[in-house]
């Protein structure tokens, strides 16, 4: 079989080609437009000059046009660069260079930004602009009705795959595999997904949102988007009503939460959902009791990474209780310790979960970081891309979090998410992050920021208060900053550079 996604999809075109690909709004794509759209696009890219191996941009929103880009980008062989549409100009320019991006399809909401960068890449030369502009960017729309559908190539499983990192804890890297790789992990989202009717609440521009879409296109599904470009719970929840959504996909609390209170004010008929999954971001126990009064699903909790995976699972249906960050191992996947033993259940010993990882996985241009992430254990190749975890007497994994947001204070290591999630569960709490701020005395102390619930009232001893109720004396933070709201990637996940300059200065 061949594994490259571009020839699996245009072989469902060819299968079933007027059932629905896509809905986004009143917009549904049918299969046969979604492949000769696709197309379309590709014979401009290769009109260009793109193909085999080229990189290109994609600086878009969710709904049909991403993944038309996306489709088009790998029927010409090229790699996917995704870009985050919240970036200024400094980020937008470190990503399309590091890239060697030389193109990019972007929506015109961005295109001060875009022509800010565009003549200091000399790489990039072509720009394709969803939306009307005068600007000199080649029209999306035209460039689709103008060009001819590109006849079908040969393709292999070996064919390039990239996919940038969030950069929460610096630059984004890019994550080069192959078409292989991503079947395998696609495949394994199709056979769950199989016929499904599919929301995807995060943005493509993120693994989870991306490899989920896929997944749901594989298995003959139909993957639906949310039309606004901030998210909505309620339009969330009126969706799975309207479209009798069988699979929703979000990203923890960051969208449960929200989520939840609006099921609490309004009724809405979530009967059809079978299945709601979750990668990446914590995603606590009492929210999700708080979903099973409102829906009888599965909630599938996830622990991946864009560099592989997944390591871990935890599954939770009415009657079964949940525990917060703790998850079973997936098969092949291990716990080991800096000498590349596994982790003996019960022993209380901290280390780094590890995946099975193909041959040739790497990060783009970096050797070094690729080493440190990429690593032989026991003759076997594994991706440890640093998630610390212990394991419980019974073998389920508990975990702790990234080593990259340890903090050690006065000697002692704590995990920013254990403290988070304590602080979370307080009923005036909207949302938080923990972070360790340099000190003198304490190398770093622990300061926990935090936007309170509207309507309520909290201080900062109260949080102070809560945490040692709970957890020992010295993982209490030491200061409390309170923000209207805390910044987050629009997949959910921290920015943890506004996280440490809202900490160092309130």
């Amino acid at each position: 079989m061949d594994e490259n996604l571009a020839t699996l999809f245009e072989a469902e075109a060819d299968r079933a080609p007027d059932r629905t690909a896509i809905i986004h709004g009143a917009i549904r794509r049918s299969w046969r437009d979604l492949d000769d759209r696709a197309a379309r696009l590709a014979a401009l890219f290769s009109s260009c000059g793109i193909g085999e191996g080229s990189r290109v941009g994609i600086a878009l929103y969710n709904g049909p046009e991403y993944l038309e880009t996306l489709f088009a980008i790998m029927k010409v062989r090229a790699m996917p660069v995704n870009v985050n549409y919240r970036y200024r100009e400094g980020e937008l320019f470190d990503l399309l260079s590091d890239a060697g991006a030389e193109a990019l399809v972007f929506d015109v909401s961005l295109e001060d930004r875009v022509t800010a960068v565009a003549d200091r890449l000399p790489a990039l030369k072509t720009l394709v602009r969803l939306g009307s502009s005068p600007g000199a960017a080649l029209d999306y729309e035209r460039a689709i009705e103008e060009n001819p559908p590109m006849p079908r190539i040969k393709r292999s499983g070996s064919d390039s795959w990239l996919m940038f990192t969030g950069g929460t804890t610096g630059r984004p890297k890019g994550v080069v595999s192959t078409h292989r790789w991503l079947f395998s992990v696609v495949d394994n989202n199709a056979r769950q997904m199989s016929g499904a009717v599919t929301l995807v609440a995060p943005p493509l521009m993120h693994g989870t949102g991306m490899y989920l879409s896929l997944g749901c296109l594989l298995g003959g599904g139909t993957v639906a988007y949310l039309r606004s470009h901030s998210y909505d719970p309620d339009e969330l929840a009126a969706e799975i009503e309207r479209l009798r959504v069988t699979v929703l996909v979000v990203v923890g609390d960051v969208f449960t939460v929200p989520l939840a209170d609006a099921l609490d004010r309004r009724s809405y008929d979530l009967s059809s959902l079978k299945r709601m999954v979750s990668v990446g971001v914590t995603w606590s126990a009492e929210v999700k009791a708080r979903l099973l009064e409102h829906c009888d699903a599965a909630l599938e909790d996830s622990v991946a990474a864009s560099e592989g995976g997944p390591f871990a699972k935890s599954v939770t249906t009415r009657g079964r209780k949940s525990v917060t960050s703790r998850f079973e191992l997936l098969p092949g996947c291990r716990v080991i310790n800096d000498e590349g033993r596994d982790v003996v259940p019960g022993s209380g010993e901290v280390g780094r979960l590890a995946a099975p990882a193909q041959e040739g996985t790497r990060y783009l241009d970096d050797p070094e970081h690729s080493a440190q992430t990429f690593r032989m254990v026991g003759g076997t190749r594994y991706v440890v891309p640093g998630d610390l975890a212990t394991l419980a007497e019974d073998g389920s994994v508990i975990l702790l979090g990234r080593d990259s947001r340890v903090i050690n204070t006065g000697g002692e290591k704590v995990f920013a998410e254990e403290v988070e999630q304590v602080i979370a569960r307080h009923p005036a709490v909207e949302d938080v992050n923990v972070v360790g701020v340099p000190d003198k005395r304490w190398g770093h102390r622990i300061v926990a920021v935090v936007a309170r619930r509207p309507g309520t009232e909290l201080h900062a001893q109260t949080v102070i208060d809560h945490v040692g109720a709970v957890l020992a004396g010295y993982k209490r933070p030491r200061e409390v900053v309170f923000v209207p709201q805390i910044r987050r990637s629009p997949s959910g996940k921290i920015d943890l550079r506004w996280l440490r300059q809202a900490a160092e200065h309130p």
